[in-house]
């Protein structure tokens, strides 16, 4: 058994990407660039109005009121190179060319319609309102660098770049086997006596895909040695991840270790954490698998800690950023941990992190309000309210 620390460095060490793709912009969402996306284009790509108004020459302008014929209107979309002519004035909106020879835009709140000429009648400002084309980027500018993933605004960045296909890395595809006789459907464990809802896997699927991978599959199976190895054969062909829920025990029923049908190559057999102990990583027929406990609180503690960071590095993120602890107030007393590190599930108030009344590692209730994981060394002191704790957005 090794310390948390210890585990989390051999994670970071082996979280590497899978491999790299090219996609259709338009299928990029969410994705992580394993490329730079570069402004094929400026912006904006010639002088545009900032605002609804009337195109001038400033030498045209002084003492108000001034009075020009309009000749001419530009609107979004109108091609560039249309010309103002001296002493006149175009009608023009936001994001439309600027003519040639105009300097600036006034804006209609000060411009009276009268026929076909306008009269600038109020004080205009100094502003110019005018973009200047490549005042927002230019062309080769880098707009996204690699490893951003593409979130709703690096997205909308990166489509500024006019680029039809992108460089990314492939998303991991992942197996979820969960295991145990005791384990029924959603809906269904209320009419089979000795049984419970599985819950697990659904948080552990949810947890996959807002990390950035795909869930090839998901499977329950009974604590049956035939149906495991079945569903472990498939899952070392299939997906580059296999993530096993189960084993919190280690007695003949637990059989998430031995349902590959070989011996693990240990990454690491367990850890010194609580709640978690049983989580597990190894190397099988050249596939990784994690091994999370049956407990749910234990399974979705070691998967925001531990499968986070393996699951960002394979996605091609920055594996060390998805675990990072900040200090954080406590709101209410805790008493220190013991032999193990251990995680206090803790709920984020106007007056700091309070621990949640429930640190059962079989809790499933107190989850919906656990938004922090307060982190106590092992052999540590006790906290008291007011003390500042290292602690992980869960």
């Amino acid at each position: 058994m090794i310390s948390f620390d210890e585990a989390l460095r051999r994670v970071l060490e082996i979280a590497a990407p899978i491999a790299l793709e090219t996609i259709a912009f338009a299928d990029a969402a969410d994705r992580v660039l394993a490329e730079p996306v570069v402004a094929r284009l400026s912006m904006p790509r010639q002088d545009v109005s900032a605002m609804d108004g009337y195109a001038v020459r400033d030498c045209d302008l002084g003492d108000l009121p001034v009075r020009l014929p309009l000749e001419g209107e530009s609107t979004a979309g109108t091609p560039p190179g249309q010309v103002l002519p001296p002493r006149s004035a175009f009608r023009i909106f936001t994001g439309a060319p600027v003519p040639v020879g105009a300097d600036r835009v006034i804006v209609q709140e000060n411009v009276e319609r009268e026929g076909d000429c306008v009269a600038i009648v109020r004080p205009y400002g100094p502003g110019r309102n005018i973009r200047i084309a490549g005042s927002d980027f230019r062309e080769g500018d880098v707009l996204v660098p690699a490893g951003r993933r593409l979130d709703w605004r690096a997205l909308t960045t990166a489509a500024a770049a006019d680029q039809p296909v992108l460089r990314v890395f492939v998303r991991p595809n992942v197996a979820i086997i969960a295991t145990g006789d005791e384990l029924a459907t959603p809906g269904n464990a209320a009419g089979i006596p000795g049984t419970i809802p599985e819950s697990v896997s659904y948080g552990i699927a949810a947890f996959v895909r807002k990390e950035g991978g795909a869930v090839l599959w998901s499977r329950r199976s009974a604590d049956d040695t035939r149906l495991l190895s079945e569903l472990a054969v498939a899952a070392l062909e299939e997906a580059d991840l296999v993530v096993v829920i189960g084993g919190a025990s280690v007695g003949d029923r637990d059989l998430s270790r031995t349902m590959f049908g070989e011996a693990p190559d240990y990454i690491f057999p367990r850890v010194a954490m609580k709640p978690g102990k049983p989580v597990w990583l190894a190397r099988i027929r050249g596939r990784l698998v994690m091994g999370l406990p049956g407990n749910p609180t234990s399974a979705l503690v070691t998967a925001r800690l531990l499968l986070a960071p393996l699951l960002a590095g394979q996605c091609g993120r920055d594996a060390a950023r998805s675990v990072t602890f900040e200090d954080w107030r406590l709101a209410a007393d805790v008493p220190a941990a013991g032999d193990r590190e251990t995680y206090v599930r803790a709920r984020i108030t106007p007056e700091g992190a309070l621990p949640l009344g429930s640190q059962d590692s079989s809790s499933q209730a107190s989850l919906l309000d656990a938004d922090l994981l307060v982190r106590l060394r092992s052999g540590g002191s006790a906290f008291q309210a007011g003390d500042y704790v290292p602690a992980i957005r869960f």
